[in-house]
């Protein structure tokens, strides 16, 4: 079949407004993009021959085309309908190519290459009316040379990257660590070491959203954030790993409650914001990101809320929760992983949001994460992604590979040490005690706690009291006092606030085969329990009481492995031992019958097990 011919010089007509019935396009790159819905969505880099076009979408209805493998690069296609619109405030800013209807008249693999050496079209107007005076982008490759402008005039636009193009032309870039807000003329070349999912907010003074990304030369870091307008233009542009160049942001003081950046500022993204790809021929002397990594037995002796750079395999994956914000009433996702490793140790590493939901972990992968944190309670560490951090699913790395051959022949089968474990043991290393010996051994009566575990079923769960209106800052669970005006006040933090969150205390009996116990437990560990968030118990038990009766009764007779906490404590001119729930898991009969022979053998004499 001949190839087809491209309408040469159609984008800039595009998207400048103009309608052109059926152009024919090729297809010099297609990608998925991330989005703050399930709707799937790809973007296309499409190519006239003379101009090409990287603000194209398809629309989701061809999504199964992409499936098929009918779009793949180099593909010649006629868009038989599409439309543009403007991204952006009341209809500024970027004019985007949405396809609606398409045909395939040659595939990638018939034409093989690129056609012609096209360049952004935002340079039409110039070329056509200068034509000596190309700019530098004009003789880059398509894939590595691609400009953002940030204005809405096309006027101002060409002379903005004209301006930028003859600072990159001279190489009169900035190092990070050179930056004050005392210049405003500069230009830094930077790679982009992580960005944050898109945030969005609402209160008194309005809505909005915004996201962060890391920056790093080889002089330093810096954190730049785009809000609003710049959010919607900038977002899907600039990747992770990629090297930019940045000019005409603004500098102000650092928020160290938001970044653990070295640099006393950072940049925000304003109107004239301009972000240009780098040529990956022009990325020399910017550091490639680094990956600082720990054996997971390590980050038991981090400290709280450090940052960890780790791998290890995705031995088990849990369930994905849900949760809603007493504060914003926003919904929040969250998914549990266990890493382990070749140190024999096992941790606790959170997903966040569209990472927990769309994560796959049936084939146990090999996970990297850099700028994790560290959350610690009760003794044990866990990870948690936020904002900053970053994820890679089986990287092609050494590490990656010598960890895949580990797990693959057993290696994962002997783990020794639960670093997220709460009483401070590993999974059975903590001393098995049952509820009668723990009695009559008077555990608790020390001038420290003592922990053990058992295995033992719930009999009775109480709905009395289980829960109480804790103060709704992140950091605070403080029992709030109702002021009956319709706020409540916080005597930690001495204020007062127009809500509440709730936190579980809930009271249940616990047996084993010896004995019968009352033990409490808290929020995490009653969430945990009742397979409902905080939110959720407290609602029901408040306004639907058949719900919360539900709840409460369907854990009655359920086992788990209980790791409590032990200690006497004064209540009034008594003492009483009281138990708490520092963990549960649902039993793993695997290791528990390991248990049990190993305490058969050393109660027959045989010596323990092997």
């Amino acid at each position: 079949m001949p190839i087809a011919s491209l309408t040469t010089g159609v984008i800039a007509r595009i998207m400048h407004g103009e309608d052109v019935p059926q152009p024919v396009l090729q297809i010099l790159g297609i990608k998925r993009i991330n989005t703050n819905t399930d709707q799937e969505r790809f973007r296309l880099l499409m190519s006239d021959g003379k101009y090409y076009n990287s603000y194209a979408m398809l629309a989701s209805q061809l999504n199964e085309m992409q499936h098929k493998g009918l779009l793949n690069e180099n593909t010649i296609v006629r868009l038989d309908k599409y439309m543009t619109s403007m991204v952006g405030k009341e209809g500024s800013g970027k004019r985007v190519l949405i396809v609606t209807e398409v045909t395939v008249l040659n595939s990638g693999d018939e034409v093989k290459t690129k056609i012609g050496e096209p360049v952004t079209y935002e340079n039409a107007a110039k070329q056509d009316t200068v034509p000596k005076a190309a700019p530098v982008t004009a003789s880059a490759p398509v894939k590595k040379e691609q400009s953002y402008n940030n204005n809405n005039n096309n006027n101002n636009n060409n002379t903005m990257n004209s301006t930028m193009n003859g600072t990159l032309n001279a190489s009169l870039t900035h190092p990070i660590a050179s930056l004050s807000p005392y210049q405003n003329k500069w230009v830094i070349k930077a790679r982009v070491t992580s960005k944050t999912a898109i945030r969005t907010w609402s209160n008194a003074r309005g809505e909005g959203k915004l996201f962060s990304m890391d920056l790093m030369d080889e002089s330093g870091e810096i954190r730049a954030t785009a809000f609003k307008e710049q959010c919607d233009k900038f977002y899907d542009l600039i990747e992770v790993g990629n090297v930019y160049f940045f000019s005409k942001c603004q500098l102000k003081p650092a928020n160290k409650q938001y970044s653990q950046l070295k640099n006393d500022y950072e940049m925000t993204f304003t109107g004239e914001t301009m972000v240009q790809l780098c040529d990956e021929d022009d990325n020399g002397g910017i550091p490639e990101i680094k990956f600082d990594l720990i054996p997971i037995s390590q980050v038991s002796n981090m400290e709280n809320k450090e940052a960890v750079d780790t791998i290890g395999i995705c031995k088990e994956v849990g369930e994905l929760q849900t949760f809603t914000s007493r504060t914003t009433n926003k919904e929040f996702k969250k998914r549990e992983l266990t890493l382990v490793d070749m140190s024999n140790a096992a941790v606790t590493l959170t997903l966040w949001g569209d990472e927990a939901v769309n994560f796959d972990g049936h084939v146990q992968p090999v996970i990297l994460v850099k700028g994790s944190r560290i959350n610690e309670f009760n003794g044990g560490k866990s990870l948690s992604m936020g904002g900053g951090s970053i994820l890679k699913i089986n990287p092609d790395i050494p590490e990656a590979h010598k960890l895949r051959g580990w797990f693959d022949n057993g290696g994962g089968d002997n783990i020794s040490t639960m670093v997220s474990a709460r009483t401070g043991g590993g999974s059975f290393s903590t001393d098995w005690v049952t509820l009668k010996d723990a009695r009559i051994r008077n555990l608790g009566s020390g001038d420290k706690p003592d922990y053990f575990q058992c295995k033992a079923v719930v009999h009775i769960v109480k709905q009395e009291n289980a829960f109480y209106k804790a103060c709704p800052q992140t950091d605070c669970n403080k029992k709030v006092v109702d002021e009956g005006n319709g706020q409540y006040r916080c005597e930690r933090c001495n204020a007062a606030f127009p809500n509440f969150k709730y936190r579980l205390l809930i009271n249940m009996s616990i047996g084993d085969w010896t004995s019968n116990r009352w033990v409490t437990c808290f929020s995490e560990v009653g969430e945990q329990l009742l397979k409902h968030s905080a939110q959720e118990v407290g609602d029901a038990l408040e306004n639907d009481p058949a719900t919360a009766e539900k709840m409460f009764s369907d854990i009655n007779f359920s086992s788990y492995i209980f790791k409590l906490r032990c200690k006497n404590e004064m209540y009034g001119d008594m003492t009483r031992n009281k138990l708490t729930v520092q963990s549960m898991s649902p039993i793993n009969y695997r290791e528990y019958n390991k248990h049990l022979i190993k305490e058969l053998k050393e109660m027959t004499g045989i010596g323990p097990a092997n």
